[in-house]
């Protein structure tokens, strides 16, 4: 059985695509891409059940469509809709280039000044100029590298140099 700390959510199923048993992926991340992934995981019903891929095409750069295999009418594509897609964490670590934004959700960020953590990233905020981390309490930081100090992904934690006075805002 596939648990929720051994993915990370990259994406939703969208609409059916045709005939043949194809759906849009809406993602926020391409992972599945970069590191040659055979399958990704889909929430359905609450229950984390891997899909193996026959086939996918991008169509812009946060829109894929997806043939996945024994899913081949429209009538079976269509009880995929709504779901949201997961990508292992496990195979997400083989990428050469670290972790990516979606994959450091539910990283612990630690002060490195005080050796505390400060709380956990809930979601990233990319819709402004600065990119954020937003925490489960609701506190944003700043994901800027001149604050990131280290990520270990094995302990999936963030240290970071946190400006005094900044988780008070």
């Amino acid at each position: 059985m596939i648990r929720q700390e051994e993915v990370y959510r990259i994406g939703r199923i969208g609409k059916t695509h045709g005939v043949r048993g194809e759906v849009t992926l809406q993602f926020d991340d391409d992972i599945f891409d970069r590191v040659d992934a055979d399958y990704l995981v889909l929430d359905v019903d609450g229950i984390l059940v891997p899909f193996y891929m026959e086939e996918y095409r991008f169509r812009s750069d946060t829109l894929c469509l997806v043939k996945f295999c024994d899913i081949d009418s429209q009538q079976r594509a269509q009880e995929l809709t709504g779901c949201d897609v997961y990508f292992p964490r496990s195979l997400a670590d083989e990428a050469d280039e670290g972790p990516s934004l979606a994959a450091l959700v539910g990283y612990r960020v630690t002060d490195a000044a005080l050796g505390a953590t400060v709380g956990t990233i809930a979601a990233i905020d990319d819709t402004t100029a600065n990119l954020l981390f937003e925490l489960t309490d609701g506190r944003l930081l700043p994901a800027n590298d001149d604050l990131v100090t280290a990520i270990d992904e094995s302990s999936r934690t963030i240290t970071m140099n946190i400006p005094e006075g900044l988780l008070d805002i």
